[in-house]
């Protein structure tokens, strides 16, 4: 059974999400900009997906958009906030809205 709501509700999501985004650059928070961009891209593209009637795995990176773990918690030799610059923030963000816009038609 397929919730034809869900994929609308996961475009609204991602939407609303861009102007979390802006917030997180306007505040220099690079990493936050990198990671809340790879969370806009997952629910952009699950919303895609379940429009035209696929099932999303049930894992984060449903298009290998960004090398996405580190920039969520990091690891022993890598803080995120220490990695990520602004061009990277830039490229994310850019990256999200970019896909926003792309899946928008698609999604009902």
């Amino acid at each position: 059974m397929q919730n034809r709501d869900l994929s609308a509700d996961h475009l609204r999501r991602a939407t609303a999400r861009l102007s979390a985004l802006d917030a997180l650059y306007e505040a220099r928070r690079w990493a936050d900009v990198v990671r809340e961009s790879q969370e806009v891209v997952e629910l952009a593209l699950k919303g895609l997906l379940r429009a035209h009637g696929v099932e999303p795995p049930r894992i984060h990176d449903v298009a290998d958009v960004l090398l996405a773990e580190q920039a969520f918690d990091g690891a022993e030799d890598l803080t995120p906030s220490d990695f990520y610059k602004e061009p990277d923030a830039v490229s994310a963000h850019d990256g999200a809205r970019f896909v926003v816009t792309t899946v928008r038609p698609f999604v009902r």
